[in-house]
């Protein structure tokens, strides 16, 4: 064993071919203790095939020994040959030492596989033959866990947390953390978050802690996670939008814009960036890079519902008609259609004194919009304009049944009752 911790110590400090070297010379060695940690060794520096070859050969020696079946199973995994450690996996026997590992192997392997059934199946049987054993109860709730079942998943990855034993390799606190924020328990997430990662930094753990505190409105501890995953990874692109969005919540419009331009910078392709950009403009009073940002996503994007709605409303609210009617013409072109659009094109054709297209526009989406009191006051006083006054009074009279504060309604009911008397 010293002349194995020896070669690799060489091998650490550059000296590759001669610690190699070195374990070369043991692996004729009769000793089969040195033989096994020579094979646990060339696994550890990722010479897979001499491994395995080692443990090939211990197995023919010892024919029943389960360890050397998990070994063996866990090098065809990384050899990518998972059917092949299936079948070394189910040869250990119920009462070997190895099969619990044996078990958790099988359920990771068919997880793989898409079988997510069959690995329950084995995870149950772990909990089962072991049920207070930590790492078991670790691997069923992270079944879980990845199936988004974060309700299922709790009672068993806190039965590992409280356990309080280190598994290699795994970060408890980190998965809990993740089933309490998918359950709606941020508090809790948070805590475990902070714990987590002060034991490992974790580019996705710090993208959830930052969601997590996103959820429940604690924005500046949001934006601390979310930049500093930022600097540990620019290219997450993920974290741009809900960093824009935590400095928007606390009135920072110009910090959460330059995120938005870096976040463009990015990935120039990111539509939620482009449409929180353009909202965020309209809100900073730039209209034009408003429009510019919209104009983008639906260029990339056309059929993009909330740019669309977005900028057609920011057409109508200007009274640029005529821009707004060329918007909606492009679309239908390239065969996107929308009642809110129908509707915005009818108010635009009335305004350009198209009666006949806004009538056809207006009839188009009149029951879609059938309770709504803006649609039918612009509707009435359409019909008013275009001559038909008692369907311009009843539709009137809907606004007012909707909401009875528009005064300015009434008064518009008032003089077409007295004009038609």
């Amino acid at each position: 064993m010293h002349k194995i911790v020896e070669a690799v110590q060489k091998i650490e400090n550059g000296k590759v071919d001669q610690g190699l070297a070195q374990l070369a010379e043991l692996e004729n060695t009769s000793n089969h203790e040195t033989k096994f940690e020579l094979a646990e060794t060339y696994y550890s520096l990722g010479h897979l095939e001499k491994a395995k070859q080692m443990v090939d050969d211990l197995m023919l020696l010892y024919p029943d020994e389960g360890e050397l079946y998990t070994f063996s199973a866990e090098l065809l995994i990384d050899l990518d040959q998972e059917d092949e450690a299936i079948e070394m996996l189910l040869e250990i026997k119920e009462d070997d030492p190895a099969y619990l590992r044996a078990l958790l192997l099988l359920a990771d392997l068919y997880q793989m596989q898409g079988l997510d059934e069959v690995s329950e199946q084995k995870l149950l049987m772990a909990v089962e033959k072991a049920p207070d054993e930590p790492i078991v109860s670790y691997g069923l709730g992270d079944f879980y866990l990845a199936r988004g079942d974060f309700q299922k998943s709790l009672p068993h990855l806190k039965k590992a947390y409280y356990a309080k034993v280190k598994l290699d390799g795994m970060n408890i606190a980190l998965r809990l953390a993740e089933a309490y924020s998918g359950t709606g328990e941020y508090e809790e997430a948070l805590k475990l978050y902070a714990e987590g990662l002060d034991q490992q930094l974790d580019i996705h753990a710090l993208f959830n802690y930052g969601y997590t505190a996103f959820q429940i409105e604690q924005y500046e501890l949001a934006i601390e996670q979310f930049n500093t995953l930022k600097e540990l990874d620019p290219e997450f692109s993920s974290v741009y939008p809900y960093l824009a969005k935590c400095y928007e919540a606390l009135h920072r419009f110009d910090d959460a814009l330059k995120v938005i331009k870096e976040g463009l910078n990015v990935d120039q392709f990111n539509e939620e960036l482009y449409v929180h950009g353009g909202k965020l403009s309209f809100k900073m009073n730039n209209s034009n890079q408003g429009e510019a940002y919209l104009r983008e996503v639906i260029a990339i994007n056309p059929s993009h519902f909330e740019a669309v709605r977005t900028l057609a409303a920011f057409l109508k609210h200007e009274n640029r008609y005529d821009d707004l009617i060329d918007l909606i013409e492009h679309l239908k072109d390239i065969g996107e259609g929308d009642p809110v659009l129908t509707w915005y094109e009818a108010l635009a054709r009335y305004e350009s004194d198209e009666m006949d297209k806004a009538k056809e526009c207006f009839d188009a989406v009149k029951v879609d919009f059938g309770e709504d009191a803006d649609f039918l006051e612009e509707y009435g006083k359409f019909l008013m304009e275009n001559g038909e006054r008692i369907e311009s009074l009843r539709v009137l009279k809907q606004v007012i049944t909707i909401d009875d504060t528009r005064l300015h309604i009434k008064e518009l009911i008032n003089y077409l009752e007295e004009d038609l008397q």
